[in-house]
């Protein structure tokens, strides 16, 4: 059985490898993702990473374990996704401002004919953001690839006053969730 994390996202191969799993492949999904509509934020990320495992599997050998996994911030009950531009990264770190929101991540597994996903909900605090701050931070290019224009891991710390839940849910990859759906396939890390 070969391990495949089906993301081109620098921080989740480090999470990944961070629980001791050292032998995996790399390979992104690179299909549009779509917002399934009426479903509420646990499940609506489920989907997507299971979208994500699904078109992956295709690419892969029956008995690969796929993990894929979907990150998106919710404020007010809205999806707040990858910034489209520099604009919409600052329109989104204002509205994020003085505010709580909520990071959701979806996991999916995916080997053979068997598939589990799991999300997981973090509340994250933002402190009050002058203008100066925001357009300084969305200058340094980090918020672009990002769900709701902010990386919790790099320059984007200096935001958060506290976080409610598993810090790692906020990079993008909740780590004791991912292990013990990884015990449930019986994959011990």
């Amino acid at each position: 059985m070969r391990i495949v994390l089906a993301s081109g996202s620098p921080r989740r191969r480090e999470l990944l490898g961070m629980i001791g799993v050292e032998n995996f492949e790399v390979v992104p999904d690179v299909a549009d993702e779509t917002f399934p509509l009426g479903l509420s934020p646990g499940p609506t990320v489920c989907h997507i990473a299971l979208q994500k495992a699904k078109n992956v599997s295709r690419l892969r050998e029956a008995d690969d374990m796929i993990i894929a996994a979907d990150t998106l911030v919710y404020l007010d009950g809205q999806p707040l996704g990858k910034p489209a531009d520099r604009d919409d990264a600052a329109k989104m770190l204002k509205a994020l401002s003085g505010r709580r929101h909520t990071v959701f991540t979806g996991v999916a597994l995916l080997r053979g004919g068997e598939q589990l996903t799991g999300a997981e909900a973090t509340d994250v605090f933002f402190r009050e953001m002058s203008e100066r701050e925001i357009l300084s931070y969305v200058g340094t290019g980090e918020p672009m690839d990002k769900a709701g224009a902010y990386g919790a891991q790099g320059r984007g710390a200096v935001f958060i006053e506290r976080i409610e839940g598993d810090f790692f849910n906020v990079m993008g990859l909740p780590l004791c969730r991912l292990t013990m759906m990884l015990r449930e396939f019986g994959v011990d890390v």
